[in-house]
């Protein structure tokens, strides 16, 4: 005997899609809501950092330290920036003279927050580079991709590995926090 297979009946699927598309419908009216009439906190309103978390700034001493031991100068470019920083360098590239190098604007990169740092090489002769092909000491291998390993040994995100902006001098520890989370005041702790 042949055991026939229920499909559920046209009304009732109709139904269900109607339901979906509704419920859809909610989530999306509740997301656009939040974002722009809720929208981010009043970071004044906020206590924020002024320098670089203590965790992130011994980390950033090994990295020098370490790359040092092998033959690479290790220059920090950027650690904390303030929001006005932050804000001005977003302007780069859109209202003011430059490329667009971030697009961050004050109160959503983790410079602001202390978590992140900025690298550059120093090659041989002195001058700082960001030549991620360079190999000032002379093992053949790219010094920056040996600063990128011992940053992400030393518990560092990189900058290169993400997806969409790829920001190669940029280094960061955020600690399992997010940017919104940070701009609500969550803060990691001192010492970890």
């Amino acid at each position: 005997m042949r055991k026939e297979i229920e499909i559920l009946p046209v009304k009732s699927l109709l139904k269900l899609v109607v339901f979906l598309l509704i419920l859809s419908t909610i989530g999306l009216i509740v997301y656009e809501y939040s974002r722009y009439y809720i929208g981010p906190p009043n970071l004044e309103e906020t206590s924020l950092p002024t320098e670089l978390h203590p965790a992130v700034a011994e980390k950033k001493d090994q990295l020098i330290s370490k790359a040092a031991d092998i033959g690479i100068n290790v220059v920090i470019t950027q650690d904390f920036r303030s929001i006005e920083e932050q804000d001005a360098l977003y302007e780069k590239g859109r209202t003011a003279e430059g490329n667009i190098v971030t697009h961050a604007k004050g109160g959503e990169s983790y410079h602001n927050f202390g978590l992140a740092i900025d690298f550059a090489l120093m090659s041989v002769n002195g001058q700082v580079i960001w030549d991620m092909n360079y190999d000032g000491n002379g093992n053949s291998k790219a010094d920056w991709m040996e600063v990128v390993e011992i940053a992400k040994g030393l518990g560092f995100e990189w900058g290169g590995d993400w997806t969409q902006f790829k920001d190669y001098p940029h280094l960061q520890m955020d600690f399992g926090l997010s940017i919104w989370e940070l701009q609500r005041g969550k803060r990691p702790p001192e010492t970890e």
